[in-house]
């Protein structure tokens, strides 16, 4: 695999100058953070219990916009949260701002950024070409959000229920779209390589 690749986002609007890069960017980031925002508020129906479809986003923004811009991204979306905006799921309802990071769901939302950061880091070595290695990406994301996800809650409610309530009901869903994103990458990658 290559040392470093073009991301995704910028095999498909390549800019030329700093200034087409950093309003591609920009672009791109607030993009990013309304997806997040729209993934946060639509419950798919799932047993036992429905789940968002942030987890997926937040692989797919990884992987599609690289290290920087993906955490970027997602640096941009928990400001926006603190700053007291519903951008996060259940929001306003269970609170808003630095208490709900705080809160019981807190530690997956920070995990997001470690998920994009990582899965970026790995697509931009050119793991987002083949579905095996873009499927080892997401789950190594999806760990990066479980990990502090789980920590932050079980310091809440005890390490017990937070696995039988934070990982257990959502990882049958999360693997799911990993595997979406694991396939949609490659076959994306695929098109492009396609002559015109």
């Amino acid at each position: 695999m290559a040392s470093h690749t073009p991301s995704l986002s910028a095999a498909i609007w390549p800019a030329e100058s700093r200034n087409a890069v950093i309003l591609r960017n920009v672009l791109l980031a607030v993009f990013g953070v309304a997806l997040l925002t729209l993934s946060a508020k639509i419950k798919v129906p799932m047993y036992p219990v429905p789940v968002t479809l942030q987890p997926m986003v937040v692989l797919g923004i990884g992987a599609a916009f690289g290290f920087r811009l993906g955490v970027a991204t997602l640096l941009l979306y928990v400001i926006e949260g603190a700053m007291g905006l519903p951008v996060f799921a259940n929001t306003p309802e269970m609170g808003v701002g630095i208490p709900y990071l705080m809160g019981p769901t807190g530690g997956f939302i920070f995990g997001f950024v470690l998920a994009a950061g990582a899965v970026g880091w790995l697509a931009e070595k050119g793991w987002d070409r083949n579905a095996l290695s873009m499927m080892i990406a997401c789950l190594i994301g999806l760990a990066l959000i479980y990990i502090p996800g789980i920590l932050q809650l079980g310091s809440i409610i005890g390490f017990d229920k937070a696995i039988a309530g934070g990982f257990y009901p959502f990882i049958l869903g999360d693997l799911i779209k990993a595997a979406i994103i694991a396939l949609g990458f490659p076959a994306v990658w695929s098109l492009l390589r396609r002559p015109m």
